[in-house]
């Protein structure tokens, strides 16, 4: 009995420092999760560290079918305080999987002028749709048309890395 723990307490700890790769193929235009990197000169790749593919995996199926056709990053900058903590903690209540991105280079500035129109925070991106500023029923709209829960589970964590 005790050789079965030691196994599974190996075994688990292996898994504990998984880490996986998120990009969208430029081949096809589908996110790409993987525990190996991306092939080639992919941008954009989003790696986890321990254990975020297992929580993932603990989500339901219409979160991470969500998760693949609609991914969410919320814009957010240095200065910027009660609003994005608005929106931050509203993606949080509802159990959203995102990604947080500051916009410190000139690339994020011009990725969200193209979003929105401007560089306005918070912004979010819900697959390919923008919203600017935080509007809690423009939020829950978008994020009902993707798919994405009306509440968090009972139990979830907040999410919210930040995009690399």
């Amino acid at each position: 009995m005790r050789c079965i723990a030691t196994i599974a307490l190996i075994l688990a700890s292996t898994l504990a420092v998984a880490q996986t790769y998120r990009w969208v193929d430029p081949a096809t235009g589908k996110t790409m999760i993987s525990d190996s990197p991306p092939p080639g000169k992919v941008k954009n790749v989003t790696r986890s560290v321990s254990g975020d593919l297992g929580s993932d995996m603990e989500l339901p199926y219409a979160t991470r079918k969500a998760m693949e056709n609609f991914p969410v990053v919320l814009y957010t900058a240095p200065d910027c305080t009660t609003e994005c903590k608005q929106a931050r903690d509203y993606l949080n209540k509802r159990g959203i999987p995102f990604s947080e991105k500051m916009l410190q280079k000139t690339e994020d500035f011009d990725e969200l002028r193209n979003l929105v129109g401007g560089a306005f925070v918070p912004s979010l991106k819900v697959g390919k749709q923008g919203i600017k500023g935080f509007d809690e029923g423009g939020y829950s709209n978008v994020l009902d048309l993707a798919g994405y829960p009306a509440n968090a589970l009972p139990g979830s964590k907040p999410s919210g890395a930040m995009a690399k």
